[in-house]
């Protein structure tokens, strides 16, 4: 499974195994103009995901117009790769990675300062732990 923090400037993405329930924060793509379609492909085919996730803003009015740039994300993702696609609430993942990346740092764990990319791919990974979470809520 892959999962996805998208963002207007970057798209976190993560790896899950469903096997051992855990999930696992891979890279950051810029988005810039347009969605990275071929790092993507690239990632799909490393992974072959069975599953992919996507974070979907809700809420404010901000989220509101996000949502709609990651709901054509979404379609766009199903239309290319054929897969099983799935979403779910991303509210506080990025602060809730950012918390963990600076717990992180004033641990000693990390030598450098948090950057906003490795916020976006710890974003995806909670994305990831939220499915994996909702999934074993409803067996």
């Amino acid at each position: 499974m892959l999962a996805f923090d998208f963002g207007l400037r970057r798209l976190g993405v993560a790896t899950a195994n469903l096997h051992t329930r855990t999930a696992t924060p891979l890279t950051t793509l810029d988005v810039g103009r347009d969605v990275p379609w071929p790092k993507i492909d690239a990632l799909i085919e490393e992974w072959a995901p069975g599953v992919l996730v996507v974070g979907m803003p809700q809420g404010s009015d901000g989220a509101e117009r996000l949502a709609g740039r990651v709901r054509s994300f979404v379609a766009a993702l199903h239309e290319r790769y054929g897969v099983g696609i799935e979403t779910v609430d991303e509210t506080l993942t990025s602060a809730a990675a950012a918390a963990e990346l600076r717990e992180g740092r004033r641990a000693g764990a990390l030598r450098r300062r948090v950057r906003k990319d490795s916020v976006d791919r710890y974003a995806a990974c909670h994305i990831a732990e939220q499915w994996l979470a909702e999934r074993a809520d409803g067996a």
